[in-house]
C-alpha cells in the first residue's frame, strides 16, 4: 500500500492560550458519531468464500469488501455494478450512518444515475475496525480509491468523488490531490469543523477537515448540494443543491465552498429541505442526473492539469493561490520586458491586492499539501 505524508498546514494563527483546550476536544466530538452498535454485521458464505451483510438478501451486482488501510485498519465497503455505468462513484457517507443504513439508498443511486458505485465505511464504523479520526479517514478513502484502481481497473478520469456532511472532508482531501478527477459532489459540505460550530474568519492549527482550504485546489467540475432557510436570498443564477433548513450545517458554508471552486457547476439550493433528507426531493434526483449526463458527455469542456502523470516522490506545491501570484508575477516582467515597459510596482502590488481579498496582505498561509495520490 503507497504511503502519503499527511496534510497539515503550518505558520496558521494560533488562538489564544488555552483555546485549544476547550475546541480540539469539542471539534473531534462534533465530528464522529458512529452508530452503537452498528446496523450490520459481516458474515461469510461457507460455500462460495464471499462477504456478506447478514441483513441483506445477495445481489449478483453487489460485492461486499474489506481490506486494509496505510493506517493499520481494515475497512468494509459495497461495490455495486451497473452494465451501462460509465463513471464510478466513492461515496463518503455523513455521521452517525454506516453502509448498512446507506445500503439500499447505494442500490438506488446506482440503478437511477446508471454508475458504479463504491460505498465504505470509516475506521470505527460500522464493522471497519480502528477508530475514527481525522487522518484516519483520509487513509480511508485512499484506501477506497487504490483499490477500485488495483482490483477494478478503475481509471481515475471516470471516478466521482461524492462527499455528504463530514464525508466532505475526506473526498475534498483526496479531490485536491487528484488532478483528472472526472468531478466532485459535495452534500451538505463544511467549511471546516470548527467553523460549524464558531465564526471563526481564519484556519487555526486545531481545527479539522479544512475543506476551505482544498476546495481551491480541485481540479475538476464540483456540484454543491445543501438546505437553505425559507428567508434565505441566494442569486436568481444560483440552482444549488443543499437544504434551505439544514440545523447541523449552515448554507454559507456551501455557498462560500461552491464560490472558491476552480470549475463550478450549477448549484441547487432545496427550500425547506434537511440536513440528512435530500435524497427524498425529486429535484435532487434529477439535477444529480442531469450533472452527471453533462460530465459524461464526450464534448464536455475541462481543465486539463498541468501533469500528466501523478508522483508522490515529487513535493507538493506550496497552494493554488501563491502558485498563480507566481506565475503572474513572471508573466507580468516578461511582458514589460520585451515590450521596453519600465515595471510599475505600485500597480502589481494592487492587483495583488485584489486577487487574494479572503488572505488579506501581510498573511501567509505556507501549507504543506499531501502529496497527490
Amino acid at each position: 500500500m503507497l504511503l502519503l505524508p499527511l496534510f497539515h498546514p503550518v505558520n496558521v494563527r494560533e488562538p489564544p492560550l488555552g483555546y485549544t483546550n476547550i475546541v480540539w476536544p469539542m471539534a473531534a466530538k462534533f465530528a464522529f458519531f458512529p452508530p452503537n452498535p452498528p446496523s450490520y454485521k459481516l458474515v461469510k458464505d461457507e460455500a462460495t468464500g464471499l462477504l456478506k451483510l447478514d441483513t441483506f438478501p445477495h445481489r449478483e451486482n453487489v460485492d461486499v469488501l474489506k481490506f486494509p488501510t496505510r493506517r493499520r485498519t481494515e475497512i468494509v465497503a459495497v461495490y455495486i455494478r451497473h452494465p451501462m455505468a460509465k463513471s464510478t462513484m466513492i461515496y463518503s457517507h455523513g455521521n452517525a450512518a454506516d453502509i448498512g443504513q446507506m445500503y439500499e439508498l447505494f442500490v438506488e443511486l446506482s440503478l437511477l444515475l446508471r454508475v458504479n458505485l463504491l460505498g465504505y465505511d470509516y475506521s470505527g464504523y460500522g464493522q471497519s475496525s480502528g477508530k475514527p479520526t481525522e487522518n484516519n479517514t483520509y487513509a480511508d478513502i485512499e484506501a477506497a480509491y487504490k483499490y477500485l484502481e488495483h482490483y477494478y481497473g478503475t481509471r481515475q478520469e471516470d471516478i466521482i468523488l461524492y462527499g455528504q456532511s463530514i464525508g466532505s472532508g475526506p473526498s475534498l482531501d483526496l479531490a485536491a490531490r487528484l488532478p483528472r478527477l472526472r468531478a466532485v459532489v459535495l452534500h451538505s459540505p463544511m467549511l471546516s469543523g470548527l467553523r460549524v460550530m464558531l465564526p471563526v474568519k481564519r484556519t487555526y492549527w486545531c481545527d479539522i477537515y479544512k475543506n476551505i482550504d482544498k476546495i481551491p485546489l480541485v481540479k475538476c467540475q464540483v456540484l454543491v448540494i445543501h438546505h437553505k432557510h425559507y428567508f434565505t436570498k441566494l442569486p436568481p443564477s444560483e440552482n444549488c443543491i443543499q437544504g434551505t433548513a439544514d440545523e447541523v450545517i449552515d448554507i454559507s458554508h456551501s455557498m462560500k465552498l461552491w464560490e472558491l471552486c476552480q470549475e463550478k457547476y450549477k448549484p441547487l439550493w432545496l427550500q425547506g429541505g434537511k440536513h440528512s433528507d435530500l435524497e427524498h426531493y425529486p429535484q435532487y434526483l434529477r439535477h444529480l442526473r442531469k450533472f452527471i449526463s453533462t460530465i459524461e458527455n464526450p464534448t464536455f469542456q475541462r481543465i486539463e492539469p498541468d501533469t500528466e502523470s501523478v508522483n508522490c516522490s515529487v513535493p507538493s506545491r506550496k497552494s493554488t493561490d501563491q502558485r498563480d501570484k507566481l506565475k503572474k508575477r513572471t508573466n507580468w516582467k516578461e511582458k514589460l520586458k520585451f515590450c521596453h515597459y519600465k515595471f510599475n510596482k505600485s500597480r502589481f502590488s494592487l492587483d495583488h491586492k485584489e486577487r487574494c481579498p479572503r488572505i488579506g496582505i501581510g498573511t501567509r498561509y505556507e501549507e504543506k499539501h499531501r502529496c497527490p495520490v
